[in-house]
């Protein structure tokens, strides 16, 4: 059965090292840089026990008969993909998608991994019944699932290992009878102070000499020596949920972790010192292309969301209707209904997957132009919603006090109300666009969306590797064979 939001919360008390300004949290669900954004994601627990919501949200275990998430569904069918869309749709539209690393986005993968857990067996270490196992574990148990697969940004022209420091990227250090013992770090580790477990694994392709880097793994975030060093909190700096709507209930927060002579049982090792299964490993199974659809369809939320504000500010500023600003409406909804398009025809187009378990998953071709599309889509979206919004984001009062204070309240009621809405209206609109725009907030989330599923350099290689490139170059060459020099 899946996790009330109290039981959730209560699951982080765990003695996990969190670090932040230069101390150590003592709670995390109650410290104020993280607190409300927990009970965020408390929310999205909750709704898996809301009768309007439990059958989106949740489906039977084949094995168990119990209700778990249904990001853990092995998609055997469109049907399913669809039905796991429209789950992922209502845990982004809590968030307004601005929650990139909910608790069903490592899940999906996960469940990638089973359609085709003979992409974990190497040639000196098993990992297939470990993937099974693992899935099974972590959705009866309804675990929240965060991953690091970045290395720290250290000497990208030298190989892990020549870092001058064995311990900068995660590797395996000691191998015991029941387990490994592994050291190194991982960056842009988002939501992992708020998680039960963390995923640990890389993208980058590794020489057959770094095969002790060469590893998938999950350990608890409480495990002994796993350190969690966080980012500057946007929640712990909103002002009140009116100033900072966003900001002060979804900042899903973002860390390094460090791995300091942690011990991994085998059970929880998925890939170990196999350099072709470590690349292999998202591609091989459904993971990467599973990783995509549940981002793609927060991307929609997130575009109409944006949308919507663009439609609120130009009613409330009675320019709606003027021929320009329609204009700019339309480029916006077709953005988003670009993003929209391509969930549904990664749906639509889905594919059977090679192996015994008879899985489907999102069309892959066109699950890999949407990391070209997407950051573009998003940037314009954000662009032409400063273009419509004005200056009005600006020129705003400093904080909610100004309206509770009976001295100047009158006197912004007076200027900043506007014939389509009253003063109050006006600033709540306006500090949501900012929050969304033009706060440190709305600045990570825009470089957030450039580089949400990896660089440009390596994603747009993997769509000339994914795609179909023959079909294009037939087509070109059946132009060129249809006529010679002589006509």
């Amino acid at each position: 059965m899946t996790r009330t939001g109290e039981e959730y919360i209560a699951s982080l008390r765990d003695g996990r090292e969190v670090w932040y300004d230069g101390e150590r949290v003592k709670d995390v669900t109650t410290h104020p840089a993280f607190a409300a954004s927990i009970r965020s994601f408390a929310h999205l627990y909750d709704l898996t026990h809301d009768p309007a919501t439990r059958d989106v949200l949740t489906v039977e275990s084949p094995e168990t008969g119990t209700r778990i998430l249904r990001a853990f569904q092995v998609p055997r069918s469109h049907g399913d993909l669809v039905a796991k869309r429209q789950a992922f749709k209502v845990w982004s539209e809590a968030s307004f998608g601005f929650l990139g690393r909910s608790p069903d986005y490592i899940a999906n993968a996960v469940t990638g991994f089973v359609t085709a857990p003979h992409a974990f067996v190497g040639a000196t270490f098993d990992g297939s019944a470990n993937v099974l196992a693992h899935h099974r574990r972590v959705s009866e148990q309804d675990l929240y699932q965060a991953h690091t697969l970045v290395d720290p940004r250290s000497d990208r022209t030298k190989a892990p290992s020549e870092q001058g420091a064995d311990d900068i990227y995660v590797r395996v250090v000691a191998e015991r009878d029941g387990g490994i013992v592994v050291s190194g770090a991982k960056m842009i580790g988002t939501a992992a102070a708020f998680s039960d477990e963390i995923l640990v694994g890389g993208t980058s392709p590794l020489a057959p000499q770094e095969a002790d880097y060469a590893l998938l793994f999950s350990t608890p975030v409480n495990a002994p020596g796993v350190k969690i060093i966080s980012r500057v909190s946007y929640e712990a700096g909103a002002r009140s949920v009116f100033d900072n709507p966003l900001a002060s209930r979804f900042d899903e927060n973002d860390a390094l972790i460090v791995y300091d002579n942690v011990f991994v049982p085998w059970e929880r090792v998925l890939v170990y010192r196999d350099v072709d299964v470590a690349a292999g490993q998202w591609w091989g199974s459904s993971a990467f292309v599973n990783f995509i659809h549940h981002g793609a369809t927060r991307l929609w939320t997130k575009l109409e969301f944006l949308t919507g504000l663009a439609l609120l500010i130009t009613k409330a500023n009675r320019t709606f209707d003027l021929p320009p600003v329609k204009m700019q409406i339309g480029r916006m909804l077709s953005w988003l209904n670009t993003a929209k398009s391509l969930v549904i025809a990664m749906e639509t187009a889905c594919q059977p997957v090679d192996g015994p378990v008879g899985a489907v998953e999102p069309n892959r071709e066109i699950g890999v132009s949407h990391l070209a599309v997407a950051p573009e889509l998003y940037q314009n979206a954000v662009t032409e919603l400063k273009l419509l919004s004005g200056g009005g984001p600006i020129m705003l009062p400093a904080t909610v006090r100004d309206l509770l204070n009976p001295e100047l309240a009158p006197v912004i009621r007076k200027f900043m109300r506007t014939p389509a809405s009253t003063a109050e209206q006006r600033i709540k609109l306006y500090k949501l666009a900012w929050d969304a725009l033009g706060t440190e907030f709305g600045g990570r989330h825009e470089q957030y969306e450039r580089f949400y599923h990896g660089a440009p350099h390596n994603y747009l290689q993997t769509i000339v590797r994914r795609s179909d490139t023959d079909a294009c170059e037939r087509l070109a060459n059946a132009c060129l064979d249809g006529y010679g020099i002589e006509e």
